[in-house]
């Protein structure tokens, strides 16, 4: 797997989290997430629909919440500058670190292509291009970085919260 992510041209520059409350997303499933935003990055049929928003790169926040966590997605689309900065939650599955690699990357590469349908949407872009061929994860990926919370404890209402709301996943990776 290549590192993009100190490259001038890389236009992708994926950040990972985890909330805590439901423990930590398998390691697989997160270094996935990440494999497949780094081809997608290095993919020149996305590269060139990406230069059709204008904008020179897409900070992609991807949050991993246990599956109590995750009852509702969230999504946080904004654009600073010349960049767009899109955060969003997403289950992750159970059963990827039992499963394999192989699963995790293709449950991965679904999930951020989901991420990315919202994005065109939000930037009235053209159809995404197809999901390139992800190769299999090497077996010695170094560690990933991977933002950890808790989920903050809510006192006055009746019944746990059970997702993030719009202003915790702004403020998740700051």
């Amino acid at each position: 797997m290549v590192d993009h992510s100190s490259d001038r041209d890389s236009w992708l520059h994926p950040h990972l989290g985890t909330t805590t409350g439901g423990g930590f997303a398998p390691r697989e499933y997160v270094v996935a997430l990440r494999h497949v935003a780094l081809t997608l990055d290095a993919d020149p049929r996305w590269r060139s629909w990406w230069r059709q928003s204008g904008l020179s790169a897409c900070e992609l926040g991807i949050v991993a919440e246990g599956r109590l966590d995750h009852l509702r997605p969230s999504a946080d689309i904004r654009r600073f500058d010349d960049r767009l900065q899109a955060n969003f939650t997403c289950a992750f599955p159970s059963g990827t670190a039992s499963a394999g690699s192989e699963v995790a990357t293709r449950t991965a590469a679904q999930e951020v292509r989901a991420m990315f349908e919202v994005i065109r949407q939000a930037l009235t872009l053209p159809a995404l291009p197809p999901t390139p061929p992800v190769p299999s994860l090497p077996t010695d990926v170094p560690d990933v970085q991977v933002t950890a919370r808790r989920l903050p404890e809510t006192a006055h209402e009746p019944e746990r919260q059970g997702y993030l709301t719009l202003t915790q996943i702004q403020e998740f990776f700051a």
